[in-house]
C-alpha cells in the first residue's frame, strides 16, 4: 500500500458543464463547490471568464464561499499570438476572476500548434511561457495544461517535452499531463507518463483523461502509479463526447484499493450523497450501475449469491458499501431463493426466521406474479404489502366499488382532458363518491381517489408521483401486449416503488397507484377518522 498523497483536482463546473444536455445554473455551481469542497477536494475548476455571464457571476461569487479545503481555479488559454499577455483580453479574464490559481491550457501537439493555431512551434513554445510566466506574477499558483499531450508525445516525444519545460521555466506549480482526446491505452499512458517523471523527477504532474475510447479511470490510476501526483476528473464522469475519468470511481480505486492519500478517510462515506448531488443539478438519471455510488452497485438477486452474502459480505462484494456511503440490497425476482425473502423481511422490520412455511408461501407467490410479468426489484413497497398481507399483517384500508374513466385526445383548443369517477367503501362501512379531471386517465383517477380518502385519510395529501413507466410485456402482440406499470412515488420523508400488470394499461396504472396510497397509509400507521364528505350507505 502506498501511503502517498494524491491532490484531487475537479473539473465538473467546466468539463463537466460541456456535457451535452448540461447546465449548471449559477446557484447550481455555488452549491456543488461547498460540496465538493466538504468532501475534501483540493482545486475546484470553477470555468472560463468571460465566456459567459454565469461563469463571470460565479467567480464574484465564489469569494464569499468560505471554503476549508478547496482553491478555486480560473481556466483558459494562453494569451493570442497578435498580442502580448499584458494586454491580451483572455489573460485580463484570469486576473479578473480573483481567483488564487489559474489554469493555462496550450498545445502540447506539433499539430495542434501548426494547423489548428497556425503558427510556428517555436512560438507556440513562446505563447506558453510568457502567458505562465505573467500570470505567475499575479497569482499564487499558475498551473499548465498541456493539451493532447499522449497524442503530441507519440508524434513528436522531444517537442511535447519542450512545452512541459516552457512552463516550466516560466513557474508553472503543476503540469498536467492531457489525453484530450482520450484515445490513448493506459499502458501507453503508463510509458509515456513514467518518461515524463524520469526527465522531471522533482515536478508535480497531473493527468487528465476523458473516456472517449472507455479508458479514463484505468488511465488515470495508470498515471498516478507512474509518477502524476495529481488526479484529474468530475463527479460521475460527466463532460463533453463521452465525458472525463469518473472521480466517484477514481478516488476510491486508489485509495480504498491502493492506498493512496486523497480525502480524507472519514469524507470517504459523502461519496454517493455527492454524486447524486450533481446528478441532480445536472438534471440528469442517476445510473444505478454505477460503481460504488450506483443503486445497483451492492445489490444482490441470485438466491445462491443473497445467502452466500449473508454469510460474509466478501463472497460477492469487493469493499463494504458502507465505506462510500452506499449500502447493501437484496432483490426479489423470479431468479430469488428463502434468503432474499428473509433479507428483505428484514429490511421491513417482518420477522420470518420461525415461519418457514409462510415464507415458502410468499416465495412461491413472487415466482407466480412474476412470471405473469410482475417485477418487484423498483417496486419493493408493492413487495413489502404483499408479504405483510401473506401474513395477515395488513388488510385493505378501503375498497374500489366501482370506477369509469372517460378521455379525450384534444378538445377544441387542442387540449388533452380526462375525467375519473370513482365509488369507494370506507372501513366504517360508508361509500363515498368523487369526480376528478385530469390531463390523462391515470392523472384524473389518482386525484379522484385521492378526493374520495382525503377526509378520512388526510395523510394522503403529502403523497407526490414522482415517475410513471410503462413497459411492453409481449411487444409481438403490439397494441394487444401485457403493460407493466412502474410508479414512483414519495412524502417529505421518503420515495417507495409500486407496480401493476394488466392487458389494459389504465388497470395496470391503477394498480400501481393503488398499492402506493396503500403503502402510505402502512408507513404512517394513522387510523382513518369518521368519513365527513358525502356518502350513501
Amino acid at each position: 500500500m502506498s501511503g502517498k498523497k494524491i491532490t484531487v483536482y475537479d473539473t465538473t463546473l467546466r468539463d463537466g458543464a460541456q456535457a451535452e444536455g448540461v447546465s449548471f445554473s449559477l446557484n447550481d455551481k455555488l452549491g456543488i463547490a461547498e460540496a465538493l469542497d466538504d468532501f475534501g477536494v483540493h482545486y475546484i475548476e470553477g470555468g472560463w471568464p468571460g465566456s459567459n455571464p454565469r461563469d463571470k457571476a460565479f467567480f464574484f461569487e465564489a469569494r464569499k464561499l468560505k471554503l476549508s479545503t478547496s482553491k478555486i481555479v480560473a481556466f483558459g488559454s494562453t494569451h493570442h499570438p497578435k498580442s502580448k499577455p499584458s494586454s491580451d483580453n483572455n489573460v485580463k479574464l484570469l486576473l479578473g476572476a480573483k481567483t488564487p490559481c489559474v489554469m493555462v491550457v496550450g498545445k502540447s501537439w506539433d499539430m495542434q500548434a501548426k494547423v489548428i493555431l497556425g503558427i510556428s512551434k517555436n512560438k507556440n513554445l513562446d505563447l506558453i511561457h510568457d502567458t505562465i510566466a505573467y500570470l505567475d506574477k499575479n497569482v499564487d499558483e499558475a498551473l499548465f495544461d498541456a493539451e493532447h499531450f499522449f497524442d503530441g508525445y507519440k508524434s513528436n516525444p522531444e517537442y511535447a517535452i519542450k512545452t512541459l519545460q516552457a512552463a516550466l521555466d516560466a513557474g508553472a506549480s503543476w503540469l498536467t499531463l492531457c489525453d484530450t482526446n482520450g484515445g490513448a491505452m493506459p499502458f501507453e499512458v503508463e510509458k509515456i507518463v513514467a518518461d515524463v517523471a524520469r526527465r522531471f523527477p522533482r515536478v508535480k504532474l497531473g493527468i487528465h483523461c476523458h473516456n472517449d475510447s472507455d479508458n479514463a479511470v484505468a488511465s488515470t490510476i495508470a498515471g498516478i502509479r507512474s509518477g502524476a501526483l495529481q488526479a484529474q476528473g468530475t463527479i460521475n464522469g460527466i463532460g463533453e463526447r463521452c465525458g472525463n475519468a469518473n472521480l466517484c470511481s477514481v478516488i476510491p480505486n486508489l485509495q480504498l484499493k491502493m492506498g493512496y492519500r486523497l480525502v480524507p478517510a472519514r469524507k470517504m462515506t459523502k461519496l454517493r450523497s455527492l454524486s447524486r448531488l450533481v446528478y441532480e443539478m445536472a438534471n440528469m438519471a442517476q445510473k444505478p450501475h454505477q460503481p460504488y455510488v450506483g443503486r445497483s452497485a451492492f445489490a444482490h438477486k441470485g438466491g445462491i449469491h443473497v445467502a452466500a452474502v449473508r454469510k460474509k459480505p466478501a463472497a460477492y462484494e469487493h469493499i463494504e458499501p458502507e465505506a462510500v456511503g452506499n449500502r447493501r440490497r437484496a432483490l426479489v425476482s423470479d431468479l430469488s431463493g428463502k434468503w432474499n425473502v428473509l433479507i428483505k423481511a428484514e429490511e421491513f422490520g417482518i420477522d420470518l426466521k420461525s415461519k418457514d412455511i409462510e415464507t415458502k408461501n410468499i416465495l412461491a407467490e413472487l415466482k407466480e406474479l412474476e412470471s405473469q410479468g410482475f417485477q418487484f426489484e423498483g417496486a419493493e413497497a408493492s413487495f413489502e404489502l404483499l408479504m405483510r398481507k401473506a401474513l395477515g399483517q395488513w388488510k385493505k384500508k378501503f375498497e374500489v366499488v366501482r370506477a369509469r374513466v372517460i378521455s379525450n385526445f384534444s378538445d377544441d383548443k387542442g387540449a388533452n382532458w380526462a375525467e375519473a369517477v370513482i365509488k369507494i367503501k370506507l372501513p366504517d362501512g360508508t361509500t363515498t363518491h368523487a369526480v376528478a379531471e385530469g390531463n390523462g386517465p391515470v392523472n384524473a383517477l389518482d386525484k379522484a381517489v385521492r378526493a374520495a380518502l382525503i377526509h378520512y385519510y388526510p395523510q394522503l395529501a403529502d403523497v407526490e408521483l414522482h415517475d410513471f413507466k410503462v413497459r411492453l410485456l409481449d411487444e409481438s402482440s403490439k397494441t394487444a401486449a401485457t403493460t407493466r406499470v412502474l410508479i414512483e412515488s414519495g412524502d417529505r420523508t421518503s420515495r417507495w416503488g409500486t407496480v401493476g400488470v394488466s392487458p389494459n394499461v389504465i388497470e395496470a396504472s391503477w394498480q400501481a397507484l393503488v398499492d402506493s396510497l396503500e403503502y402510505k397509509l402502512l408507513k404512517s400507521k394513522t387510523k382513518g377518522r369518521k368519513s365527513s364528505v358525502k356518502i350513501d350507505k
